[in-house]
């Protein structure tokens, strides 16, 4: 049987067992399966005709996207966004990644392709998803920390280490991984904070913690958090990188519930009860649902992205009950 785009199971999921990303039965819930490499790069050809068509615009300022262009972004998405009337995740990402990755640029508000983004839209392949991930992990002009709103005074000068550096761990987290193996995603976030290599840092010092805060600045200060800091900032970065980014570029598979008390490792904090139970725009449960599939990395793991067979196969051969039906590519 062909593997679906997504697939939503209560006691299985189909084409994978639960045991396979280590949960029973009894523990998932409805699950959500993201296999996300050839959407990804329908997705890519479906935003660059935006962009052409003068569709999408962005703040001059921040380049961060008009509401207006993430629904219209939503819309064209050929498997939808991750969750249905909820947060924009994939919708918000793309028109970041074309700006960022220099396939478009902002005439004014608009974007508009570059010649990079014209040769992509006229010749899509998945060696093109590879170069604009590998782009945007080295890009300096966004810093996807924003999303994560809860967490105030992150503004201020020389509060956040530097977004190149956290992203490129991320990679490096990714790239330890077994390639075709599913893995929970509390596993990648013990790598990123293992004591025995440089972890994932978000505040740039002790000082810098300290300014950061929920809901008070004095009684919610993260510096008198401790260990737990990094559970607010470190992994709550990665799961946004994980998924608006890592995913919609169809670096990783997903496995995922929904997002209401997914995950609830901040709830001793000062402040905590004073924010909503996802607290992320995009959370990875903690138990159901926590698979990781990343299967579509080479061996540096940041240069190309190729189809696995059976992900070519898939559209071949397509699974009744696929959501969107539409061709993988959209010329």
């Amino acid at each position: 049987m062909a593997e679906r785009t997504i697939g939503v199971a209560r006691n299985g999921l189909p084409q994978i067992g639960l045991t396979q990303i280590g949960l029973a039965p009894e523990e998932a819930g409805p699950v959500f399966l993201r296999y996300t490499a050839a959407d990804a790069l329908s997705n890519l050809v479906a935003m660059l005709e935006l962009a052409h068509e003068g569709q999408l615009r962005c703040r001059a300022g921040n380049r961060q996207p008009y509401a207006a262009t993430i629904r219209l972004a939503e819309d064209a998405l050929v498997a939808g966004d991750y969750y249905d009337g909820a947060e924009p995740i994939a919708a918000y990402a793309w028109p970041i990644l074309l700006l960022t990755g220099g396939l478009a640029r902002l005439n004014g508000s608009w974007l508009e392709p570059t010649t990079r983004g014209q040769a992509v839209l006229a010749q899509p392949s998945y060696p093109a998803l590879g170069a604009l991930w590998d782009r945007w992990l080295g890009s300096v002009s966004h810093d996807e920390f924003g999303r994560v709103e809860a967490v105030r005074g992150q503004r201020r000068p020389g509060t956040l280490t530097p977004v190149a550096e956290r992203r490129g761990a991320i990679a490096d987290a990714l790239a330890a991984l077994e390639p075709g193996a599913w893995t929970d995603i509390d596993d990648v976030l013990t790598h990123l904070h293992a004591p025995e290599q440089p972890p994932l840092a978000v505040a740039r010092n002790l000082m810098a913690l300290w300014r950061l805060y929920l809901d008070d600045p004095y009684h919610g200060s993260l510096g008198r958090a401790g260990t737990a800091a990094w559970a607010v900032l470190g992994s709550r970065y990665a799961l946004c990188v994980l998924f608006e980014y890592a995913a919609t570029l169809g670096v990783i598979d997903v496995a995922y519930t929904g997002p209401d008390g997914a995950r609830d490792d901040y709830r001793g904090l000062w402040g905590a009860d004073r924010l909503p139970r996802w607290f992320v725009i995009a959370p990875f449960p903690r138990k159901a649902g926590t698979g990781l599939f990343a299967r579509r990395f080479s061996r540096d793991c940041r240069r190309r992205i190729a189809p696995s067979a059976r992900s070519r196969r898939r559209h071949t051969a397509p699974a009744s009950g696929v959501a969107d039906s539409r061709p993988v590519l959209r010329r």
